[in-house]
């Protein structure tokens, strides 16, 4: 029996018969446009597909702070104590505290003239030999020596050297704002019956290590969906690795939690509602509380007008270069009265870090409208240099770097109050209370809890169906990551936290 023949249907098989090679010919392609089924031609075609993922964001990770300034260390306990050391002298600040406070003439009902209140518990003796200075605006800076020559309780009798009472010449009045210092003393001769000793001061502080967790879940089904990567290794060989997108980036994120939970932490305050943890302290926390914060930095400020700049330009709208200095001074006045050390670094967000670029800019010898030249000879013709990495003022020195976590918009980029910190670049000597002995410790440390059984720095574990670990019936795949850590911030005084 013969075939029937239908000449339309078999016109449109023909284009179905491949050909053994790959080659083009006029009835081996396909026909594939509205008339012969709908859709295009290229609707056909797998779509081209990027292995690499884009890097819009760049290096997204914030953490790496930590690991450039400090060091970590293991912890066996629910506390780290250590000792800082106190002043070796005796000054003490802003004494008035209330009318008659500071009594500098004798009047009826008052106290004795030249009294002077102190603190509980001061360490002032008779003979001792004192500064007073006047801390008022109205008689800023008045200062009288003088000789302590009776002390009852908090109040002791401050003789001046110079004149007969506090009050002459009007340097103090009643109730002023004064500070005292002392400088020495003196006894007379064939002297006897001192009383009195000045014990080592110190001061305590504690932390607790807080417990950090996340986890990644994916179920059995989208295991079995196997993603790529293109990698190249440091040795050059470069390959293919499969991996859970996924969870690759749950513990990256993870790990940018510890760091930042050892420098927003706060610890849990008397009046706050919060029972079922109790916090710790961060770095921010420490240095708002014992350290020093600089607030409404404005480095590249600019001083008032000047009739010539320093090219010798006459002008009217021309600024005295380098007045940002005075505020960076500032912060130095105070570092040599906390005895900071002569190396510190600052972790600045980008404002603040350009603003210290055109600070420094400002006072350059290589300085032409505003720009800098410090590369290739500081040659003008050749390359510009912008910015500075570090600088010496006074005995300090100073390495500046941004801070990537100040500056992305998913973390603190997206406020304003913070702008920068300076940490010290060395060690403290403290006392441990669990050692027993003296250490040298970095003056920012991360304290993590492990032991001969267990170490929490970073733990990972999984749980589920998936991969042979048959820990439960659920047909899933659980990445658990746990930390327990806090942080030490030692000599808070030498840190500088920099505030809008």
């Amino acid at each position: 029996m013969p075939f029937s023949s239908s000449p339309s249907t078999l016109a449109n098989l023909q284009h179905l018969t491949p050909r053994p090679t790959q080659t083009l010919w006029g009835d081996n392609y396909l026909s594939f446009d509205s008339a012969s089924g709908g859709g295009t031609f290229a609707a056909q075609f797998l779509p081209e597909i990027y292995e690499k993922e884009v890097e819009r964001y760049g290096k997204r990770t914030v953490s790496g702070f930590l690991k450039m300034v400090g060091a970590e260390m293991p912890l066996a306990s629910d506390q780290v104590i250590w000792s800082e050391q106190g002043r070796l002298h005796v000054a003490y600040d802003s004494l008035e505290s209330g009318a008659n406070t500071v009594q500098v003439g004798a009047t009826s009902g008052d106290a004795a003239a030249n009294t002077i209140v102190l603190p509980a518990g001061h360490l002032v003796q008779v003979n001792d030999t004192i500064i007073v200075v006047n801390n008022e605006t109205a008689r800023l800076g008045n200062t009288l020596k003088c000789f302590v020559s009776a002390v009852s309780g908090n109040e002791i009798t401050a003789q001046p050297y110079s004149t007969n009472d506090l009050a002459d010449n009007s340097q103090f009045t009643d109730g002023d704002d004064i500070k005292v210092f002392v400088y020495g003393n003196e006894y007379p001769k064939g002297s006897s019956g001192i009383t009195g000793s000045i014990d080592a001061s110190f001061t305590q502080f504690s932390n607790r290590p807080i417990i950090l967790r996340d986890r990644y879940q994916v179920n059995g089904s989208d295991t079995a969906q196997i993603g790529w990567v293109e990698v190249t290794t440091e040795n050059g060989a470069s390959g293919y690795l499969w991996y859970l997108k996924s969870e690759h980036e749950a513990r990256l994120r993870f790990e940018d939690y510890l760091e930042m939970s050892m420098i927003e932490a706060e610890q849990v305050a008397s009046g706050s509602a919060i029972s079922a943890v109790q916090g710790t302290e961060g770095l921010f926390a420490a240095v708002e509380s014992r350290g020093l914060v600089f607030t409404g930095t404005d480095f590249d400020v600019v001083g008032a007008y000047a009739a010539t700049n320093q090219a010798g330009v006459s002008g009217t709208n021309l600024y005295t270069a380098g007045a940002g200095l005075a505020e960076f001074d500032t912060i130095l006045q105070e570092l040599d009265k906390q005895g900071a050390i002569e190396e510190n670094m600052m972790f600045l967000d980008r404002a603040t870090s350009l603003e210290i670029d055109n600070m420094l800019a400002g006072v350059n010898a290589h300085v032409a409208g505003g720009a800098s030249y410090g590369v290739f000879n500081n040659a003008e013709d050749m390359a510009l240099n912008l910015g500075f990495s570090g600088f010496r003022r006074g005995s300090y020195d100073f390495y500046k770097s941004d801070w990537k976590y100040l500056n992305d918009s998913t973390t603190r980029g997206n406020l304003t109050d913070v702008q920068g910190i300076l940490v010290p670049a060395g060690t403290s000597t403290v006392y441990d209370q669990s050692m027993g002995k003296n250490i040298s410790r970095p003056f920012l440390h991360v304290r993590y809890r492990a032991s001969e059984a267990d170490d929490r720095k970073m733990k990972s574990w999984i749980t589920g169906s998936v991969g042979g670990n048959y820990t439960s019936d659920a047909d899933e795949m659980v990445v658990n990551f746990l930390s327990e850590r806090c942080l030490c911030v030692q000599a808070a005084n030498n840190f500088v936290l920099f505030k809008s």
